[in-house]
């Protein structure tokens, strides 16, 4: 049987950016209370208020999902990825240099982070029924971006931005009016 851990939107604190660009809340990330320089995986959600220079992370692996807003246009050494279409996930290498020229005001992104050698990230969005299958090399991160999802069993609703951790082998039925990120993150990868 799978383990579910529960991670409300309304217990995670905002941290501001350092260059005053947005807030970030953390979703989950691992090991437990690994900072920026330390962490194997880590996801969260960040309000981004302003374009400008991503902080660049060496050996991460990115993935970043607009949820609301018009969107971003991200150049990533030096080509420009156009992300007008929400809940469309791209994926990129942290340590490149990327900017970001915001599409029509703020936006909110789902930003996921993997240590390479230590995790690898597979980011998919539900809107419908799914299965959701836990490997035993891995951890699953259902974040609910837009609408509600629920789990079967053991019952479980999650509303927007609440998100649940499944973290023992096994298979957990999934349904979803709305959108909701799959995160199947493999350790050691």
């Amino acid at each position: 049987m799978t383990t579910v851990q529960v991670l409300r939107a309304d217990r995670r604190p905002a941290t501001p950016w350092l260059n005053g660009g947005g807030i970030t809340r953390e979703v989950a990330g691992h090991p437990a209370g690994a900072g920026l320089a330390d962490f194997h995986w880590r996801v969260s959600l960040a309000d981004v208020a302003q374009g400008g220079p991503f902080s660049r992370f060496e050996g991460v692996d990115r993935v970043i999902t607009v949820v609301e807003g018009a969107g971003m246009a991200l150049t990533v050494a030096g080509t420009e990825h156009r992300l007008a279409d929400p809940f469309r996930p791209f994926a990129f290498p942290g340590d490149a240099e990327t900017g970001c020229e915001l599409l029509g005001g703020p936006v909110v992104d789902f930003n996921v982070m993997t240590r390479r050698g230590q995790a690898a990230a597979e980011v998919e969005v539900a809107d419908g029924p799914r299965t959701c299958t836990v490997p035993a090399d891995a951890v699953v991160l259902l974040v609910c971006l837009d609408g509600t999802a629920e789990l079967v069993a053991p019952e479980l609703r999650l509303g927007r931005y609440d998100a649940a951790l499944l973290t023992a082998p096994g298979e957990q039925q999934l349904r979803v009016d709305g959108r909701t990120a799959v995160v199947t993150i493999r350790r050691g990868a």
